[in-house]
């Protein structure tokens, strides 16, 4: 029989997640009032759908089970069915998926979370099939098991809703107290007592590149270990040795055979890891895996506007890898191309591969713009483009940055999340102002531009008006934000590190900037208030401890004053993971570089001769005139 057509309430959204879901049979609403005031006037439970466009089993319980039509009428018969992009709602995500963990189940996405009409979750998971098999219950036995049991079992089932909810909403009791060399010493030995000496990597199958974990890692010495997973990943299968960027994660150990899709934030940490190894080593495989990474999202991710759109899914043509796999007789691998250790494809071949793949259906394009991973591609890009002096890296970075502080920003001044076909929308959480104000101090660091640097300090204000706890770190959302039943506050860095970790960096950055102490402050009152958590496994938290680790030791700034592009050259291009750079023109500072960078004020060039100035704390050494000088004493600080 002929599939009818349908159109929901999701068609009127901008989501490309809801949008995919806005022909189902289910009558799905998105979230918000309309579908709770419906729960409550008809006393039906809710069904929570949440995931994302790119997501690979999401796409599968959508064909088996969202366009199945006798599925979807029971849905619509005895549920409120409700849509959510956890991208555009991080704060709903993380609320439900802590619900889900908290009853015993194993997080991931789709996430599927029934809930009473006041939003408390009471069972859940995450995919089902569309029938019992593999030992799992299907998902339309688990629809009238459920709607048996709210009919049946009413008070019962509200009654555990109360104890889930409350569970959630209940702030673990930390301990304030100091955290600071013993557990970044504990998190290195995790990281090697989880190493993979053959493959590189940390763990198990799947592999993911933990971004945060490798710069943790290089800024406290461990840096063979990091070096050789950098490599192993490189190699291809998670690497795309035709055009560049790397996909989510591996399925096995050895980085081969990848889940396909790519995301912007993973290769604009992975390309800002690959320059740190190359200012480290200065060994060319690093900056051309970066280049080759940055180029994949100037080339595939970039958007009219400037700024940079989300991902691109794993499936075309309703098959997961599609676009990437070769026939296993040319290439070998499964038909995944493969090079060995520190190699690359000809480049005849190369350019051939690219034209053919060309030719094929591409992957579905996210092609919504969030600030949060467009500030770590900012970040990246200036951070690349200052080191490998790649001023076209820096444009990007800047066009990207006027974007964002123009178009997703209300005439209020506060930051919008997203942004898609001319709509900006949803007011930002943490990860948002926390990544611009650091990203903005990257900018600085690219241009000397003394406006980054004001920019950084009007986030990090609202960020701390906003987001902070009165008791130590910030949470998720705006005190003015829609109140759930659980007000999230995230510290575990993962694929992306925590907005907390982000904030502290941020904070740090700018206090040794613009000697800002109440930024210090807020920021070490944040890491008293995580030390009792921290402390139970250091190594969930990498991002946050390389913020503790420079937060332990004095500020440290190196300012450079005069006609000094050689010196500028050097600095750049130096691992220097906890000193922040600032200019001087030979004329001196203008006002307004002197109140935003009060150390500027003393610094300038001798006789005529560009100097260096590094400082520490509130002392400064004597001035450096030559390069070579500079060039040493920075090897020595590293």
């Amino acid at each position: 029989m002929e599939r009818r057509a349908y159109t929901n309430r999701l068609a009127r959204e901008k989501s490309p997640y809801l949008l995919q879901h806005a022909h189902n049979p289910v009558d799905w609403y998105p979230w918000g009032d309309e579908a709770f005031e419906k729960a409550r006037r008809e006393n039906k439970p809710i069904f929570l759908s949440i995931g994302y466009s790119t997501c690979h089993w999401c796409h599968v319980m959508e064909r088996e089970s969202f366009e199945n039509e006798e599925i979807a009428g029971l849905l619509n018969e005895h549920f409120v069915a409700v849509k959510v992009d956890r991208e555009e709602r991080p704060d709903v995500d993380q609320v439900y998926m802590a619900a889900v963990q908290a009853m015993g189940e194993q997080g991931g996405w789709p996430l599927s979370v029934f809930l009473t009409p006041d939003r408390r979750p009471f069972s859940g998971g995450t995919y089902f099939p569309p029938e019992d098999r593999w030992g799992r219950i299907g998902f339309p036995t688990l629809l009238r098991r459920v709607a048996q049991a709210w009919k049946e079992r009413n008070k019962a089932v509200i009654d555990d809703a109360r104890v889930v909810a409350t569970a959630i909403s209940t702030e673990p009791v930390r301990r304030q107290g100091a955290l600071g060399r013993v557990a970044v010493q504990r998190a290195v030995e995790q990281f090697e007592a989880s190493y993979d000496p053959v493959w590189g990597g940390f763990g198990h199958a799947p592999k993911f590149p933990r971004s945060v974990a490798l710069e943790f890692l290089m800024r406290r010495g461990a840096f063979e270990m990091v070096e050789h997973t950098l490599v192993q990943m490189a190699q291809g299968g998670l690497y795309d040795l035709v055009g560049g960027g790397f996909h989510r994660y591996s399925t096995d150990e050895k980085w081969l055979v990848p889940h396909f899709e790519k995301m912007l934030y993973d290769n604009a940490l992975l390309a800002r890891a690959y320059v740190q190894a190359w200012q480290i080593t200065k060994d060319p495989f690093h900056e051309r895996i970066a280049r080759e990474t940055l180029g994949y999202i100037l080339r595939d991710l970039v958007a009219p506007e400037g700024a940079f759109y989300c991902a691109e899914d794993a499936d075309s043509e309703g098959v997961e890898g599609k676009f990437y796999v070769w026939d296993p007789r040319e290439v070998g691998n499964e038909g995944i191309l493969r090079v060995a250790p520190r190699t690359t494809l000809d480049g005849e071949w190369k350019k051939k591969l690219f034209e053919a793949r060309s030719r094929r259906v591409r992957p579905h394009r996210d092609d919504k713009i969030l600030a949060e991973w467009n500030a770590l591609a900012i970040g990246a890009l200036a951070c690349a483009g200052a080191a490998l002096d790649e001023p076209s890296y820096v444009a990007a970075a800047e066009r990207a940055a006027r974007f964002i502080l123009t178009t997703l920003r209300r005439p209020d001044g506060r930051l919008l999340r997203r942004y898609r076909e001319g709509e900006a929308a949803i007011p930002a959480y943490l990860d948002d102002y926390a990544a611009l104000a650091d990203a903005l101090v990257d900018l600085y660091q690219a241009t000397f531009k003394v406006e980054y640097v004001e920019e950084a300090v009007r986030v990090a204000e609202d960020m701390i008006a906003l987001f902070v706890d009165p008791n130590g770190g910030f949470w998720l959302t705006a005190k003015d934000g829609e109140s759930l039943v659980a007000r999230p506050k995230e510290i575990y860095d993962g694929a992306l590190p925590s907005g907390n970790a982000v904030a502290l960096h941020a904070l740090a950055r700018l206090a040794d900037l613009t000697s800002r102490e109440d930024f210090r402050t807020v920021a070490e009152a944040a890491v008293r208030a995580f030390a009792s958590i921290v402390e139970l496994y250091p190594a969930g938290y990498p991002h946050l401890l390389s913020a503790v680790d420079r937060l332990d030791g004095p500020s440290r700034q190196i300012v450079l004053a005069g006609d000094a592009p050689e010196m500028v050259r050097v600095v750049r291009g130096a691992y220097l993971p906890d000193a922040v750079v600032v200019w001087v023109p030979e004329e001196g500072p203008d006002d307004r570089t002197r109140r935003a960078i009060p150390i500027t004020k003393e610094r300038k060039a001798i006789q005529g001769k560009a100097a260096a100035y590094l400082c520490e704390g509130s002392a400064c050494g004597l001035p450096l005139t030559d390069v070579r000088e500079l060039e040493k004493l920075l090897a020595l600080r590293r």
